[in-house]
């Protein structure tokens, strides 16, 4: 959530807003298109989304205005759905004289993580500018509690992280939290950016203050937008790379890294580390060539049947800007499905951003009981005594749903035992309980975390999928289990749902019941390589082929031994410098695969901006796409980086493709879309020419013709040659 740009509601304004209804779909019944926030706001970056004690959800975002021409920045703006398609603006978090005695006048709320910690609400967010020094970004995490997500919102007197001093001047990007709460009930923090790394640190019990030593989890100059959820024993960690706010050029995208503990390491599906100079990431959500770009700074949730999906920001790059070019990026939040493959998250099974309509999230199912008013019609009493007021009900003994359950189905509800000695689900003959410190399914059962206090309201979440039972509980409901326990059923779960307390009372809402999702099993294929089209091609056998043309030749380059060798140049394309040379040939027609391989030793850790070299799709200096393996500060990164004029000048952004080796192989994929002719490139990086990793696309207008070619720029100190093995070109 790196911005280039600086920028609450009172309860009684709070309950009239709550009052409206949403508006109507607007993509038919079960249908959605993104961005979901569009009825509201026309940006809403680096949104986060819960569901409400009161079965409705909330979405947060970074403190913009909403609206083209508003002008004035909103104060983390809250919206609400029924569905997660269509949003209704609640409020500001926090109204204009609101803010920590930290915080200097003037400071912004930056992107803000909401969770159930200790029995009440509780967010994160970005202080940009505090009281410890006259610089303006001594950022600071700061946090406020209140009684549901809608507020009112009170700041905590003192930060969750204060502002942190760099070793190299200025204060290290304390930005961005994402709390998550672990499995044995202990809750964590993580947050930083590209100045300073990300970071975990424990929180108190209540989640305000930070204790003990941060741990340092993802290296600096290439992540941010930490998010953090526990999924099968594994702790994945969620983070951005790029820039988030390069306009038309925007390349940010998520990747993701898992550990089986919360402070790391995290390691990449190829398992390659997160917090190393050469960083690991495995591709979660990367632009594919449509509206999309820059799609980044996530958070997940999970819907009624079980499946989960990615809230997150994107620009229109049609439509980069809030108002005037260069000023606040707009970047609206959009939802899409949240596959697990293999163990690794990726979003609509790999295919990346959706644009036009999909099957909406599931916010309803056959039992869909919040307890709004005190009809029971819908439920038989079988022991004890029940009632049901104000969002809540509360009894002892059995009630039963009027509804009959059966096959593959989730059941949910959130609880409290305000007197029980367990309370919990009973699923045809199978009962799901919790209390005396333990979770249990039938037969069944694993303890609770150590100090865990069911007095507090829980999510106990029960989903079967043929003959497999597995409960969990949590705080949150967002990946964030407590326990979890599985069940071999002897026959399928069908009869009915009940709720059932022993005891003494417990409280339930929000009990569902609906059909299971069905998860994606494959994901979508990579681009196809075919065989190498000889000629088009050059080995480097024999000299330089005549097919080959310069921009701004450079004689240092040769010929020999099967190899071009090319020492780096002093000099870069992007901007108005367009001093570097540029080797470039002709490309077929129509679809074909690019590839190079290229060895280039850059060394580790130490800073040799940007000595790089790799593949070009060119037009001309101020419109190319540019694949190469590079030196970014202390990260050594494959970096997919695009030009284009805008607005009367060159800008430039990139995105994140693969971690590079000293010898590396570089793919550009090219597609012409066949429905408005424009000229897609995809990027893909491998270490060892086998095992491929792909990234995002950038386009080039129908009307131009780009060309492929090799780059060798960034920086002459220290002197390093690039060695081109070849260019190849694959139909």
């Amino acid at each position: 959530m790196r911005h280039l740009h600086r920028g609450g509601v009172l309860a009684a304004v709070l309950t009239l807003l709550l009052a409206g209804a949403a508006p109507a779909p607007a993509a038919g019944p079960d249908r959605y298109r993104n961005p979901v926030s569009a009825g509201f706001a026309d940006t809403f970056a680096d949104p986060v989304v819960v569901r409400g004690d009161d079965g409705i959800w909330y979405a947060f975002g970074t403190s913009d205005p909403l609206r083209e021409g508003e002008g004035t920045a909103h104060r983390v703006p809250i919206a609400r759905s029924t569905d997660l398609v269509d949003w209704t603006f609640v409020g500001d978090a926090f109204t204009a004289d609101q803010r920590p005695a930290y915080a200097a006048p003037g400071s912004a709320f930056w992107a803000p993580d909401v969770r159930r910690v200790a029995g009440r609400w509780v967010m994160y967010m970005t202080v940009t500018d505090t009281t410890v020094s006259d610089d303006t970004f001594d950022t600071a995490v700061g946090v406020a509690t209140a009684p549901s997500p809608a507020g009112p919102w009170t700041f905590a007197d003192t930060p969750v992280v204060a502002p942190r001093p760099g070793a190299g001047g200025g204060y290290l990007w304390t930005i961005d939290p994402s709390q998550l709460t672990g499995a044995d009930g202990r809750s964590w923090l993580y947050y930083g950016s590209y100045y300073g790394g990300i970071s975990v640190t424990e929180l108190s019990p209540d989640g305000l203050r930070a204790v003990g030593d941060p741990t340092p989890v993802a290296v600096d100059n290439k992540f941010e937008g930490a998010y953090a959820l526990r999924r099968d024993g594994w702790y994945y960690l969620f983070a951005s790379a790029a820039n988030c706010c390069a306009g038309p050029a925007t390349g940010y995208s998520v990747q993701v890294g898992r550990s089986r503990d919360p402070r790391g390491p995290f390691v990449d599906r190829d398992g390659r580390r997160l917090d190393v100079s050469r960083a690991g990431g495995t591709p979660v959500l990367t632009q594919n060539g449509n509206r999309w770009i820059g799609p980044g700074h996530n958070a997940v949730l999970t819907d009624l049947s079980g499946q989960d999906w990615i809230a997150y920001h994107a620009i229109d790059r049609a439509d980069p800007y809030l108002d005037e070019p260069f000023g606040v990026n707009e970047r609206p939040m959009l939802l899409d499905r949240l596959d697990w493959i293999d163990g690794w998250p990726t979003v609509n099974a790999g295919a990346g951003p959706s644009e036009g309509a999909r099957p909406a999230p599931v916010t309803t199912g056959r039992v869909d009981a919040r307890f709004d008013t005190s009809d029971l019609r819908g439920w038989r009493t079988e022991a004890g005594s029940w009632r049901a007021a104000g969002g809540t009900l509360t009894g002892t003994g059995t009630l039963a749903s009027r509804t009959g359950i059966g096959g593959d189905l989730r059941v949910e509800t959130d609880l409290r035992l305000t007197g029980a000695d367990t309370a919990g689900l009973r699923l045809g003959a199978v009962d799901v309980r919790v209390g005396r410190g333990r979770l249990t399914a039938g037969t069944a059962s694993t303890p609770l975390p150590a100090g865990t206090d069911l007095r507090n309201r829980h999510n106990l979440a029960v989903e079967v999928r043929g003959r497999q039972l597995v409960a969990t509980i949590g705080p949150s409901r967002l990946g964030d289990p407590v326990a979890r326990v599985t069940l071999r059923l002897p026959r399928p779960a069908n009869g009915t749902l009940a709720v059932r307390a022993e005891g003494g009372p417990a409280e339930f809402d929000n009990v569902s019941a609906a059909r299971l999702y069905r998860p994606a099993r494959h994901a979508v294929a990579p681009p196809r390589v075919g065989p190498v089209l000889r000629d088009w091609s050059d080995e480097f056998a024999d000299g330089l082929d005549p097919a080959w043309r310069w921009v701004r030749q450079d004689p240092a380059a040769t010929v020999s031994g099967g190899a071009l060798r090319w020492p780096v140049q002093d000099a870069d394309l992007t901007g108005t410098g367009n001093t570097a040379g540029v080797l470039l040939r002709d490309a077929p027609t129509g679809n074909y695969v690019a590839e190079t391989k290229v060895t280039l030793d850059l060394g580790e850790e130490t800073v040799r901006n940007y000595q790089q070299a790799g593949l070009v799709a060119y037009v001309d200096d101020d419109r190319f796409a540019r694949l190469s393996t590079v030196a970014i500060w202390n990260t050594r990164q494959v970096e997919f980086g695009y030009e284009l004029p805008f607005a009367g000048q060159p800008v430039y952004g990139g995105s994140i493709v693969g971690t590079p080796g000293t010898t590396t192989w570089l793919r550009l994929a090219h597609r012409v879309d066949p429905v408005n002719g424009e000229h897609e490139f995809r990027a893909g990086s491998s270490p060892d020419g086998r095992h491929w990793t792909w990234g995002a696309v950038w386009t080039f207008p129908a009307d131009t013709t780009p060309r492929i070619g090799l780059v060798a720029h960034g920086g002459a100190t220290p002197a390093v040659t690039a060695q081109f093995d070849y260019l190849r070109f694959h139909r």
